[in-house]
């Protein structure tokens, strides 16, 4: 049989044969290069005056070196550490506390106070906080000016109208993607935007212009009382200072020279100046606001309502923002009548900064935070509870019970939001003209906040509340007031969280107290069950949306049929009414049929009469009906297959369940419970347990921390280099439950495993169990080595791995003290395999070297 790589066909051309010929004379001039280069190696070329084994003076003096280098670093990284992670933040957390004492004596012994030892972690952790804190502060500054530069400044600000006009004449206004008339400033032209234009899409061309007529209309009203040079001057002046153009730094910084990572010492120029800034932002963004709300606070008699409400410090500071928005908006008037332009769009700019904080604490703060308290109110009937028991909670956990709201409030937002982008794949574009779409590209959050006036944030602010509780009235409220007229019985949940054992592990408590927690238990349950997906839109869209008064976006012409008012007055009320039997069906006959009652009737056979978490009978009889209704689905599927199908399918799923199975109990079962083993007789039992006692060891315990040990494992051994177990866990987990090789992993993962394990249980019991009574020691030393063979047996195989690591490291520094001392060249040599020990210290022909 004859191969050939090359072949002509009778219709081939001349062209096409030598082109053929040359590609192959080329494949095999790069194969012989390829074999060329791979039976070369490259060869370090030695002084002939180097000696066979380096002498003892050079191998010290190249340890010290070493040693000294590493020292070094150790210092400068050590160094490095302690001021970023214990200087900054305890710096921080000193200043702060000492700003917020209200004491001059404490100023006084700030610099006592910081070099201070007592509370070092605690002041530690907490200044990383405050660091944080202002690190955010500082980059949604510097965020909000690449808005307001790059997305055009609120007209305002450019002319001389102040903030409160604009309020009321929010024609001046030009946000950012808004569309219609109301928006169109007086001084633009009469023509209206396109839709969807944005208003000011050139804000630079227009800034400049406008300034160009304020300094025209400036000089010729000071054209009689000043000299017109001088005038000339301070317009120019004028024009050319910005408020949002801030020096940046001229050096370019990275992260390691920042940090001091790069072995420089310039990092502590960083730090001082962190330090400052992080001062000045304490002083600037929390000292001053909250000193200006408490002062104001006690001046108007509400300090004593302040400090029931838990929140005093957040309350008066949000008090002393908006205090200082309205001073920041008196000042920039006054500025405008006296036309001081540097201060007037100073002044502007930092009433942006407020007025966009206090909408961002609004919109994504006290916005959730209603929508979950309204959630709550209108379940406690599900839950049998009553706004006293809210209260009690909220007085025993002020902190978590307004998190767990505001966390259930965000929910509900996001679904709301979720479900209105679906709805709008479905519906014709336009009608829902009224709710601006997340997906349009103009929609801006930020720039709305800058560029609408406070009174329309705040119109928006109350129709959203409106729409959402609405809802939520709709969908959940008046569903449980009909469920507990049809079925009286049936409500509310049990959503005890502990029984049995509590009052042998904590004691019993008063009533009340009971009653409180299992409220507190109700209400985190109610949240995490009510929070279903529900119509509406999400929080700066439905205020964007509700309000919107210009065209849709993406309008499709449509057909106006007869009695249109009526016809979408039914649609909404129908609407209302499916709505309401669809929440109805939700929360009755899933939870009545397949899942509550089934789970009780399940449980019931194994708790008897006792009350369980209404959590863990809907899951037992979810679980049950989803694996009755796959049993059956299946064999539905299966039967007009004919019998023999589907008795070949029950066998190959029948033996894929066994292989499953066998694999479960094998990687699932044996190899925890041998970690957790090993890992109590290593570390548990020694720290525990005193040498005169007995350890005692419980398998379900040791396997379920063995379960804990395994996870982790094999996570390192997934991120970690390549090596057998990592390709063994990879092939494995690519083969997947339907093509499982049972022999694959039982000889390639199990067997390996598994035999390590059992030796590492298995010789230390050995020997402390069978060798050392042999020695004819004492019943205490048997006792010693049986009880310490385990850690000094682990202590021996870490040695043993720092030791070897110790020797590659010498054999790296005893090549590179030769290097640097005796090398001169290196050449290409034939490869050759290494055999037996060769020796690589006797120096090669002079004639050789390059």
């Amino acid at each position: 049989m004859e191969t050939r790589l090359f072949t002509r066909r009778p219709n081939m051309t001349y062209v096409e044969c030598v082109d053929q010929k040359e590609h192959l004379r080329n494949l095999f001039i790069i194969l012989v290069y390829v074999l060329a280069v791979l039976s070369l190696s490259i060869k370090n070329v030695y002084s002939p005056d180097m000696p066979s084994r380096l002498p003892i003076q050079d191998i010290f003096a190249g340890l010290v070196t070493s040693i000294g280098t590493a020292i070094r670093y150790w210092f400068h990284y050590t160094l490095v550490a302690f001021a970023w992670l214990g200087v900054v933040p305890l710096t921080a957390c000193r200043i702060y506390k000492c700003l917020f004492t209200g004491s001059v004596s404490s100023l006084l012994t700030l610099p006592l106070d910081m070099l201070s030892t007592d509370n070092l972690l605690a002041d530690c952790l907490q200044g990383c906080f405050v660091v944080t804190c202002t690190l955010c502060a500082f980059i949604s500054l510097v965020w909000l000016r690449e808005q307001i530069v790059h997305g055009g400044a609120p007209i305002w600000l450019d002319h001389a109208v102040p903030p409160f006009n604009a309020a009321g004449h929010h024609q001046n206004e030009a946000p950012a993607g808004g569309n219609g008339a109301e928006n169109v400033a007086p001084d633009q032209p009469a023509n209206p935007p396109a839709e969807n234009a944005v208003v000011g899409e050139n804000p630079d061309a227009q800034d400049d212009q406008a300034e160009e007529e304020e300094e025209e209309n400036e000089e010729e009203d000071e054209a009689g009382g000043e000299d017109a040079a001088d005038a000339n001057n301070g317009a120019q002046d004028d024009m050319n200072w910005n408020a949002l153009e801030w020096d940046r730094a001229a050096e370019e910084l990275t992260w390691e020279r920042m940090l001091g990572l790069d072995g420089s010492l310039v990092f502590l120029e960083h730090v001082f100046w962190v330090v400052s800034l992080n001062t000045l932002f304490i002083l600037v963004f929390a000292f001053c606001p909250y000193h200006i709300g408490h002062f104001s606070l006690v001046g108007l008699g509400f300090e004593e309502h302040v400090q029931a409400s838990h929140f005093e410090g957040l309350i008066t500071t949000i008090v002393g923002y908006i205090l200082l928005a309205i001073t920041l908006i008196v000042c920039h008037g006054l500025a405008t009548l006296v036309k001081f332009h540097r201060s007037r769009r100073l002044l502007g700019v930092c009433y942006i900064v407020v007025k966009v904080s206090l909408l961002v604490v609004v919109e994504i703060g006290v916005f959730p935070l209603i929508c979950g308290w309204w959630l709550d109110i209108c379940s406690l009937e599900m839950f049998d509870a009553t706004l006293k028991d809210r209260e009690l909670s909220f007085q025993s956990a002020p902190g978590t019970t307004m998190f767990l709201h505001w966390l259930v409030g965000m929910v509900y937002v996001f679904y709301f939001a979720s479900f209105i982008l679906l709805l709008r794949e479905v519906l014709r574009p336009g009608v829902l003209w009224f709710l601006r779409n997340l997906n349009d590209p103009d929609f801006n959050p930020v720039q709305e906040m800058i560029h609408l006036p406070i009174y329309r944030h705040l119109r928006r602010f109350i129709l959203s509340v409106i729409v959402f509780g609405s809802i939520v009235l709709l969908m959940l409220w008046l569903p449980i007031r009909i469920i507990k007229s049809l079925l009286p019985n049936f409500l509310p949940y049990n959503v005890m969280l502990y029984r049995d054992l509590h009052s042998y592990l904590l004691g019993d408590q008063e009533e009340n107290e009971n009653s409180a927690n299992q409220q507190v238990n109700n209400n985190q349950h109610a949240r995490n069950n009510n929070a279903i997906p529900v119509v509406g839109e999400g929080l700066h869209a439905a205020h964007q949306a509700i309000l919107q008064q210009g065209g849709p976006v993406g309008f499709q012409p449509y057909r106006r049929p007869l009695n249109f008012p009526l016809r979408i007055f039914l649609l909404i009320v129908f609407m209302c009414i499916t709505l309401l039997i669809a929440s109805l069906i939700c929360l009755t006959l899933p939870a009545f049929l397949f899942s509550v009652f089934a789970g009780r009737w399940l449980m019931s056979f194994w708790t008897g009469s006792a009350k369980i978490h209404e959590l863990y009978t809907a899951a037992c009889g979810l679980y049950v009906c989803w694996l009755t209704i796959r049993a059956v689905t299946v064999l539905v599927a299966w039967m007009p297959q004919g019998r023999r199908v589907i008795f070949q399918k029950v066998k190959e799923w029948s033996l894929m369940i066994m292989k499953t199975l066998i694999v479960a109990v094998l990687l699932a079962g044996v190899v925890p419970l041998l970690l957790g083993l090993l890992f109590e007789l290593v570390i548990v039992a020694p720290l525990r347990v005193p040498l005169d006692q007995t350890p005692l060891f419980y398998p379900w315990q040791d396997w379920a921390l063995g379960v804990l040990h395994a996870k982790i494992i094999a996570a390192i051994t997934l991120m970690g280099p390549q090596w057998w177990l990592k390709t063994v866990i990879e092939q494995v987990y690519a083969n997947g439950i339907r093509n499982i090789d049972l022999h694959y992993i039982i000889r390639k993962l199990a067997a390996p495993v598994i035999s390590v394990l059992l030796l590492s249980l298995c010789v230390p019991y050995v020997i402390a169990s069978g060798v050392v009574p042999l020695l004819g020691v004492t019943a205490e030393m048997q006792n010693l080595v049986h009880r310490r063979i385990y850690p000094f047996l682990l202590m021996v195989v870490v040695l043993m791995g720092i030791l070897s690591f110790q020797v590659r490291q010498f054999k790296r520094l005893y090549e590179h003290i030769k290097n640097d001392k005796y090398l001169v060249g290196q050449r290409l040599v034939n490869y050759e395999r290494k055999s037996g020990k060769q020796g690589t210290s006797s120096p090669p022909p002079q004639s050789s070297q390059e």
